[in-house]
């Protein structure tokens, strides 16, 4: 792994735009946001792309704008197609896609002018197929952009490592969007149909195949929070149990079939750290559907007993987490009992202290 504290890509000239890109853009009834992402690609430095405007039917104006986008620029593609969900409508336009590079934008956001000329260049300068950047978060009232100017090149599976870490400093995440791939490393994988959370598998299993990876600490994708109608605006509801959670358990029998048992237990340690905290936002669900759901939680975490001692020796493991566990597997009702004494006592006393 090689670290450069301040990057500055290398401009691609036109004669050198050679290797064409591919973005797709999967759209669903976002007509007020549709342009400014779809202006957003257009209007990229480097010059050479497919942009492929994939309707998954939508019932609002999308469907005209598409075409009316593609009247503007030649290097539109419209694909009207029955409604199939994200990773159908990614999959069709994977299909329809003839670039040496492939990126994905969700119609509702959109992306700096230099985004895919610097993730090309990195990728061609450090001789990699994936690279990634990091992103802004765009809420109603105010953005958040933690970029440093700093790159890291990977080799193997150090991406792969760092991204099972979730280490805050190199923000790889599961999202498809902020990446771009050379063709051959994504082969046939496609995304799983009707699921939610569509990524999180799919990014695994790329990072484990790719030869190396470069991350470039830049906020060229601009990821819209909050907005009426999105997942992330759902907050814990059951999408998390019927296809998040499953899809964390293929995450992790995909690293034991690999032959990373590290990792899978990496990856099992925040799975546990995540299943804690649903189990404390449940309380705000209403009264069945918390009860269901803390109940599977409950099981889940009972059946692992045995893991524990073995998932909490990982590198990556903070005795606090391990002592919260011991106290849920020991009596749930004392364990948001600490929490709620914890949130309301303990560290308010603590920011007043470092306030002083």
């Amino acid at each position: 792994m090689q670290k450069i504290e301040h990057y500055a890509f290398r401009p691609i000239p036109e004669e050198e735009q050679s290797d064409r890109i591919s973005v797709i853009v999967a759209v669903y009834n976002i007509e007020a946001y549709l342009e400014k992402c779809v202006r957003s690609i257009r209007r990229q430095t480097y010059r050479n792309l497919q942009i492929i405007l994939v309707d998954d039917g939508s019932t609002d104006g999308c469907a005209a704008l598409c075409d009316r986008l593609a009247g503007e620029d030649p290097r539109i593609r419209v694909l009207h197609k029955k409604n199939g969900g994200l990773s159908d409508a990614r999959n069709a336009g994977s299909k329809l896609a003839d670039g040496e590079y492939i990126a994905f934008v969700d119609g509702d956001d959109w992306i700096e002018e230099t985004m895919y000329e610097g993730l090309l260049s990195a990728a061609r300068a450090f001789g990699v197929p994936l690279a990634v950047c990091r992103y802004r978060k765009i809420y109603r009232g105010h953005t958040v952009d933690d970029s440093t100017g700093a790159a890291v090149v990977f080799e193997g599976q150090e991406a792969l490592e760092s991204f099972l870490r979730e280490e805050d400093a190199v923000c790889i995440q599961n999202a498809a969007w902020n990446k771009l791939y050379r063709r051959e490393l994504m082969g046939d994988l496609c995304f799983p149909k009707g699921k939610y959370y569509e990524d999180i598998v799919y990014t695994t299993r790329l990072l484990a195949k790719a030869s190396g990876t470069v991350y470039i600490d830049s906020a060229f994708y601009n990821y819209v929070l909050e907005r009426e109608g999105s997942i992330m605006g759902e907050g814990l509801g059951k999408r998390i149990f019927t296809d998040q959670l499953p899809a964390y358990e293929e995450k992790e029998a995909f690293l034991r079939s690999i032959g990373r048992n590290d990792l899978a237990d990496i990856h099992r340690y925040f799975f546990y750290k995540r299943l804690l905290l649903y189990y404390i936002d449940l309380g705000k669900a209403e009264k069945d559907f918390r009860r269901k759901y803390r109940e599977v939680i409950r099981n889940r975490l009972r059946r692992d007993s045995r893991d524990m001692e073995r998932v909490y020796q990982c590198p990556v493991s903070n005795p606090n987490e391990k002592k919260k566990m011991m106290i849920f597997l020991k009596s749930p009702a004392v364990y948001l009992g600490v929490i709620r004494l914890n949130e309301r006592f303990i560290i308010p006393l603590k920011q007043k202290r470092r306030g002083r």
